[in-house]
């Protein structure tokens, strides 16, 4: 008998498990009601079952864990790699997918807060990752610090979310590196100036609407409200080309030098 089909004739009566060990090493009691709640959110996702059919899969689970766990206390990741099993066994493979991307999707959390500790502000005070030079645009200073710590989430979203599995490995190996991972953005941006000077600055919401510029004055004005709106919306420099050339009739209009 093939492994998907013995998970598919388990026993009906559940094995009782009495402790299990969470992540952080403390031992408390069983609940096998939190692996039905678990197997029945990701199902409410697909809409593949109801709980009577999550509760069966969840007697799947202890009976297999009967089989296979040789030690009094297991681990929550032992017992949610069975779920998991029980789950690409059965014919729910859209729950299992799912219940799959929720594993991966909290690890990714817990990675997170792993590194949102103490020792990650001292690398930055202390410049022990080379990183904190990484951004040419942002000097070694609180909103360093700031953005230092904020961009471990956009780096694991990056990798964890975006990256294919083998290009993560490569840089988390140091095979390659890629750069800017920390703002999830594009990277450097040239906008048209020419379209500000003829639009003036509008579009953007919750800030104040401004007619083309007649004057030099104002068409400075206009640019440094332009870059200040949209500076944290690139991870690298932004720019305007053709800045004099542009700009040069309103020097004329003016009576400029």
């Amino acid at each position: 008998m093939s492994e998907s089909a013995a998970l598919h004739t388990a026993r009906s009566t559940p094995v009782v498990l009495r402790f299990i060990r969470k992540r952080n090493k403390s031992v408390t009691a069983f609940d096998a009601d939190k692996i039905t709640a678990a197997i029945f959110k990701a199902a409410q996702v697909t809409a593949e079952f109801d709980k009577p059919e999550a509760r069966r899969l969840t007697i799947r689970v202890l009976s297999l864990a009967q089989a296979v766990i040789d030690h009094e206390i297991p681990d929550v990741e032992e017992v949610q790699d069975l779920v998991e099993e029980v789950l690409l066994a059965s014919p729910f493979k859209k729950t299992a997918k799912a219940y799959i991307l929720y594993r991966e999707q909290h690890a990714n959390i817990r990675r997170i807060a792993d590194r949102a500790d103490v020792k990650l502000i001292d690398n930055y005070l202390e410049r022990l990752d080379w990183q904190v030079e990484e951004n040419s645009n942002m000097g070694y200073s609180l909103q360093g610090l700031n953005n230092y710590i904020s961009s471990e989430v956009s780096k694991t979203y990056w990798l964890r979310s975006i990256y294919p599995r083998e290009v993560r490995q490569a840089h988390e190996a140091g095979d390659l590196h890629i750069h800017d991972l920390g703002l999830l953005s594009v990277y450097c941006v040239g906008w048209d100036l020419q379209d500000l000077l003829r639009q003036g600055f509008c579009g953007v919401q919750g800030k104040a609407v401004s007619k083309p510029a007649r004057h030099f004055r104002a068409a400075l004005g206009q640019i440094v409200n332009f870059f200040y709106t949209l500076q944290g919306e690139a991870a690298g420099a932004q720019a305007f080309a053709s800045f004099d050339t542009l700009l040069a009739p309103f020097v004329r209009f003016d009576n400029l030098s």
